[in-house]
C-alpha cells in the first residue's frame, strides 16, 4: 500500500538475542522516540491475542493507542495491530552471516482510519508527512535496538 512504511539494520548480534530484546511490546519504550509506555495485561504471557495499551508522546502532542499481536513467531517475527489507527507494526528477523538483519514495517493493508487520518492532517500536514515523522522514528528505533544487542 502506498502508506506502507520500512526500515532495517544489520546488527551483530544472534537471531535469539534481538529476538529476547524485541518481543515484549511493553520494551518499546527503551528504543522508541514516541512510545511513552506500554501496559500490558498482569500474568499474561505475550503471544498472539495478547492485547496492551501504549502511551504515545510527540512534543506537546499525547496519545493513547490500544494494540493487539496478530503474528507471533519466536524469533522470526512479531506483529500488532492498533485499533484506533488500523495499522499493523511488525519487527522482522532474519539471520545473517553477521548476525541478524532486523526489519521494522508499517502496513495499512487496512487503508489508516478516518480519524488517524484527519489527525496527522490536523497536527502533522498530512498522512505523507506524518509518515515521514514515522520512518525518522522506526529508523531511531532499530538504531537504538542495535546499540543495545551489541553491548
Amino acid at each position: 500500500m502506498e502508506n506502507d512504511l520500512q526500515a532495517e539494520i544489520e546488527i551483530a548480534a544472534s537471531p535469539s538475542a534481538v529476538w529476547q530484546l524485541v518481543r515484549d511490546p511493553a520494551q518499546m519504550p527503551r528504543w522508541s522516540p514516541q512510545v511513552e509506555s506500554v501496559r500490558m495485561p498482569e500474568g499474561e504471557s505475550v503471544d498472539v491475542g495478547t492485547r496492551f495499551t501504549n502511551r504515545n508522546r510527540d512534543g506537546e502532542l499525547a496519545w493513547v493507542t490500544h494494540g493487539e499481536i496478530v503474528r507471533y513467531q519466536p524469533e522470526r517475527e512479531i506483529a500488532f495491530r492498533i485499533d484506533e489507527n488500523w495499522v499493523t507494526w511488525s519487527l522482522a528477523l532474519a539471520q545473517t552471516s553477521g548476525g541478524t538483519l532486523l526489519t521494522q514495517r508499517r502496513e495499512t493493508s487496512e487503508g489508516i482510519s478516518p480519524l488517524s487520518t484527519e489527525l496527522a492532517d490536523g497536527f502533522y500536514g498530512g498522512v505523507a508527512a506524518y509518515g515521514e515523522v514515522m520512518l525518522k522514528g522506526m529508523r531511531e528505533t532499530l538504531a537504538a535496538i542495535k546499540t543495545t544487542a551489541e553491548e
